[in-house]
């Protein structure tokens, strides 16, 4: 076994490999760049080496800087957890002539299936169904146009050397083909350094199916069963699952069958995943091998038993795989949520800054929280913008799901903006339930973009009552306050008036029989609640009871009033006395300033482009110029007729989101 283990890394997935590597006494070496000094990972492990400047091609991304740490160290092998060096074939290769070992496949093998036009061959190969391609890169545009005339419109166009989902556009029509190829080209080159692009035939309402493989030095491989990772935006997962609802055990053994040729094939050595494309007829494709562990294998974990960070670990040491096809069992259901700092009313857009309050749920056998972040740490532009990963776990999928809300109405964030509101609510969404899924979901049950689904009466009903517990425990507060002049006392009343858009509710509340700091019996007209709860002012979790039921609530003041975060929605409340609400009908509203004439950066990033001038006029829909965030190139677009009175940023300047870029007379 190995005597120490460098991660090469960051974030939350160096915690979760430190954890596996010191329940089994491997001490551990972290790595970290300027913008990581203060990361969580980095006093975690044993020891720590900085490695240099915050961009990943100046530090994580270098091999000399990783192998001098093991030589400082005395780390006889590398984990390189997922994104970063985790597919790179040649590192693999410098640490093997170094005398270190990868915790990870063979370089051929990563290689090979690391080259999307070169897997898809050898899965044809060995007999795993494939979707209709062109496995060649192209040349130009004019061989782009032929190539796909002859597979038939949609069809996506991907970067040969690409991951994560970067790198690859779907076109569905000739129209958009030369722009979709020139954005894909310009895509692969920035993020993997190969401009390589070939083509396979777009699916029109699949399924993601993965199915997680792990294979030894001795030629053993087994599969872990199978993840439903089909709710996903610009290819990048949000929610996964294991198992699959529509994977009966004969298609598991089919797809999993598939995976292990593979595997074997490609003498195939650690963990690894083969995706999959799941028809609606039952059919499925190979899409890709990930030779890498992956963000969502918790729910693998979670559901077989199987720690697959050590067993990466073990075969890498040249140990044996002591577990057998037979004994797998997939027991119970896991969901997993990635947490990003993005925001889903603008788009998605990525959210830098400073981390101000962060509290996530509680941790126990049926809820795990992956996280590299804490209160007070920065998310910043130079790396993935995910925060954490919360993977719920029950015995059945609906159980699962339900806790999975319940977790997410706890998680409280502020200071950057997130999109916990959006993973409620896609957990409440009424297709999610039932598990009609496919890769298109978002896109079709969101298509204007993220909005909160209306609160039902019975929710309206929990909010009033979540609104009036609070403001009842500030009024009790202050009728206990020390020296109140005598024959003055602060009279709490029993009838409140509460207002959610406008619309107000007269309600009345008393004291449960423990007290009004135990509960409260409240009549909101249509429903007596009785609310039990130990919410004390200042906490930014309401956790209670009503009627016996457990409600999750994210709480604020904003001032008069509250703000209440709960199953995707955030509602204003104000409860008012009965007299004061009488005037409340009055006040006037304020309205918000008129940004029409502005463009603005939708997201922090860098202008690569502008492409107007003072005096030009454009038209809706005209290109204006070409920002890059996260490593994707995005293209800015009018929104109205104008002409350009100012240029406010240029080519080359760093933006922070909502900074005006072009201003419109």
């Amino acid at each position: 076994m190995f005597k120490k283990i460098l991660i090469a890394n960051r974030g939350e997935i160096v915690l979760r490999i430190n954890r596996t590597a010191q329940r089994m006494g491997i001490p551990t070496v972290a790595v970290y760049s300027d913008a990581d000094k203060y990361g969580l990972h980095v006093p975690a492990c044993d020891e720590a080496v900085h490695i240099g400047p915050s961009p990943a091609s100046e530090s994580y991304l270098v091999f000399d800087k990783i192998i001098d740490a093991c030589k400082k160290t005395g780390a006889d092998a590398v984990h390189p957890g997922y994104g970063f060096l985790s597919q790179n074939a040649k590192f693999a290769e410098a640490l093997a002539k170094a005398g270190i070992t990868f915790i990870g496949p063979n370089p051929d093998a990563t290689s090979l299936m690391g080259d999307k036009l070169q897997s898809t061959q050898k899965a044809e190969e060995v007999g795993v169904p494939v979707i209709p391609s062109h496995l060649e890169a192209l040349s130009g545009i004019e061989q782009a146009r032929e190539v796909a005339n002859n597979i038939g419109y949609p069809i996506m166009l991907k970067a040969s050397a690409g991951g994560g989902g970067k790198g690859i556009r779907v076109v569905m029509d000739e129209s958009e083909l030369e722009e979709g190829l020139r954005m894909t080209k310009s895509e692969a080159m920035s993020g993997f350094g190969d401009d390589r692009i070939f083509v396979q035939k777009f699916i029109a309402n699949p399924r993601h199916i993965e199915i997680q493989v792990l294979g030894d030095k001795h030629g053993n491989v087994i599969h872990l069963g199978e993840r439903e990772c089909s709710i996903q935006r610009r290819h990048q997962k949000v929610i996964e699952e294991a198992p699959a609802v529509v994977v009966d055990p004969g298609l598991r053994e089919r797809m999993g069958k598939s995976a292990v040729d593979l595997a074997k094939a490609v003498g195939y050595n650690s963990a690894g995943t083969v995706e999959l494309m799941l028809d609606t007829d039952g059919s499925y494709y190979f899409l890709e091998m990930n030779t890498r562990l992956q963000v969502e294998h918790s729910v693998t974990e979670i559901v077989t038993g199987v720690d697959i960070v050590e067993w990466m670990i073990r075969v890498a040491a040249g140990e044996r795989l002591t577990i057998k096809q037979k004994d797998v069992q997939m027991q119970g259901w896991a969901i997993e949520a990635r947490v990003y700092a993005e925001d889903p009313n603008r788009n998605f857009m990525p959210s830098t800054g400073r981390i101000v309050r962060y509290r996530s749920p509680e941790e126990g056998p049926k809820v795990r929280v992956d996280n590299g972040v804490y209160e007070g740490g920065d998310v910043t532009m130079f790396y993935d913008p995910m925060i954490a990963k919360i993977t719920t776990y029950d015995r059945d999928r609906d159980s699962a799901v339900a806790l999975m809300r319940r977790s997410l109405d706890e998680f409280y964030i502020k200071g950057v903006l997130h999109n916990l509101a959006f993973l409620t609510a896609l957990a409440a969404n009424p297709r999610f339930l039932k598990g009609d899924l496919t890769t298109n979901f978002i896109d079709e049950e969101y298509p204007q973009g993220f909005s909160p689904v209306p609160l039902d009466e019975g929710e309206t009903n929990a909010i009033i009552a979540a609104a009036t517990l609070m403001h009842l425990r500030y009024l009790y507060r202050a009728s206990r306050t020390t020296g109140i002049m005598p024959g003055y006392p602060r009279v709490v009343p029993t009838e409140v008036v509460v207002e959610i858009g406008g619309k107000q509710y007269p309600v009345t509340a008393t004291p449960v029989a423990g007290g009004p700091d135990e509960g409260f019996d409240i009549d909101t007209g249509s429903q007596l609640l009785s609310v039990h709860s130990d919410w004390r002012i200042g906490d930014p979790v309401l956790r209670a009871t009503m009627n016996n039921i457990p409600e999750r609530y994210k709480v604020e003041r904003s001032g008069l009033g509250y703000k209440l975060f709960h199953m995707g929605a955030e509602i204003d409340v104000i409860v008012y006395r009965k007299r004061v609400a009488e005037f409340a009908k009055f006040m006037p509203e304020r309205k918000p300033r008129d940004m029409t004439k502005y463009v603005q950066a939708p997201m922090p990033g860098l202008l690569r482009a502008l492409t107007v001038e003072e005096g030009d006029r454009v038209s809706p829909g005209s290109e204006i110029g070409t920002l890059e965030a996260m490593k994707m190139e995005n293209i800015l677009k009018a929104t109205r007729f104008g002409k350009v009175s100012k240029l406010h940023a240029a080519a080359g300047d760093t933006l922070s989101v909502g900074q005006i870029i072009i201003e419109f007379e």
